[in-house]
């Protein structure tokens, strides 16, 4: 399939709510699954929603393994690109957010070169469909929970900078309109 362009704050496009998707899987959906895991590898990201290649619809693809420090040798390493899980989230649904929390520094190719630190619910429970529209339910903790939360609030219009204060994020998305100017 092919490469696309990811989105880049304050895009509109990143702030809709996405659209449900019907089954069985069309051609062109099963070609947005394939194009949302090789723009994800490409980038390189952990993540990434249909909405940020310009999608509306509730599909993303996470792969926390394959730029998971656990699976190099030493932190200066490169990822190690044989190594990967990738995983297909369709029509995704929180049944039950922990009230314990934890903070993680998270970072999004929707808002390149920006990073701060986030504090979201500690651990999850999920129920998704994956490529073959099968039903999944399971409950995630660590850092997969927090990237879950990070990729599924894209299908809510929402990006991690909403986490931020006023002013933080207004700074962000100022120094986002002068670097990246359309």
């Amino acid at each position: 399939m092919a490469v696309r362009e990811i989105l880049i704050h304050p895009d509109a496009r990143l702030r809709e709510v996405a659209k449900p998707v019907e089954f069985p899987l069309s051609d062109e959906v099963k070609g947005v699954i394939q194009d949302l895991a090789d723009t994800m590898y490409d980038a390189p990201g952990v993540g990434l929603a249909a909405p940020q290649i310009g999608v509306s619809l509730r599909i993303a693809v996470t792969d926390t393994v394959w730029r998971s420090e656990e699976v190099r040798h030493n932190k200066d390493e490169e990822p190690c690109g044989e190594i990967r899980d990738l995983r297909v989230w369709i029509n995704p649904e929180f049944l039950w957010k922990s009230e314990e929390t934890a903070t993680w520094e998270e970072g999004c190719l929707s808002v390149p070169e920006t990073y701060a630190e986030v504090t979201r619910p500690a651990a999850v429970r999920l129920r998704w469909y994956d490529a073959e529209g099968m039903k999944h339910e399971q409950e995630f903790e660590g850092f997969q929970a927090v990237a879950l939360q990070h990729e599924f609030d894209h299908l809510e219009g929402r990006l991690f900078i909403d986490y931020l204060s006023p002013l933080k994020r207004n700074l962000i998305t100022k120094k986002m309109k002068k670097r990246f100017k359309s």
